[in-house]
């Protein structure tokens, strides 16, 4: 009998642990949908970048520079719902991002564009590490948002200054003196004195007359 009551109390403890981690595990399930549904707000409120161009220079490379065009274009679509969205959205833009690389216009293959490019890139690509991570810091993805968009800014404006200081006149005989210049440097300096060679037979006896 003893044996019995000992079994149905143990068997009550039991089941009263069994409940006690059910509404545990619940109550930590809830807290966390909570917290990413706070993430998601948070990301989806901040969603949302530059797609337009902001002069008429980079206006014009959209038609005549693809992956700029798809860059824009990538930006310009936001996902919806859920955060695994957005999560494959920031890698399809890191992706179109790193394609900037390729095919650039000549005129702005140049220094000054080249590093803007790269910097815009180093920001998609934190932002694409940071949403991806199994806690994502949410404050840090929006904080590079607003930092792509800087970028984007600062390379449009650059586009522009390197197209308005292509258009600048040469002042007037400048390029001939530049010319000049560039086959001046091919000339070989004429002041230096040739060095005579050395005289093989410099120890040889001179004929004597007899």
């Amino acid at each position: 009998m003893k044996y019995k009551i000992s079994l149905f109390l143990l068997l009550i403890f039991v089941l009263n642990s069994c409940q006690n981690e059910d509404e545990k595990r619940r109550a930590e399930n809830a807290k966390e949908a909570k917290k990413n549904e706070i993430i998601f707000n948070n990301i989806n409120k901040a969603w949302t970048f530059i797609d337009e161009p902001i002069n008429e220079v980079a206006e014009q490379k959209v038609s005549s520079w693809a992956e700029w065009r798809d860059f824009l274009k990538e930006i310009g679509d936001k996902p919806r719902k859920t955060i695994g969205a957005f999560q494959k959205k920031s890698a399809a833009i890191s992706k179109k991002a790193l394609a900037l690389n390729n095919n650039i216009p000549i005129e702005f293959n140049v220094p000054q564009i080249k590093s803007r490019i790269s910097i815009l890139i180093t920001k998609v690509e934190m932002m694409d590490l940071f949403i991806n991570l199994n806690t994502i810091p949410d404050k840090k993805v929006t904080f590079l948002i607003g930092e792509i968009n800087k970028e984007l800014i600062s390379l449009e404006r650059q586009m522009d200054q390197v197209v308005a200081k292509s258009k600048i006149p040469k002042e007037e005989g400048e390029e001939d003196f530049l010319k000049m210049l560039d086959t001046t440097r091919a000339i070989p300096n004429s002041n230096t004195v040739p060095v005579p060679p050395m005289q093989s037979n410099i120890n040889k006896k001179l004929p004597t007359v007899d």
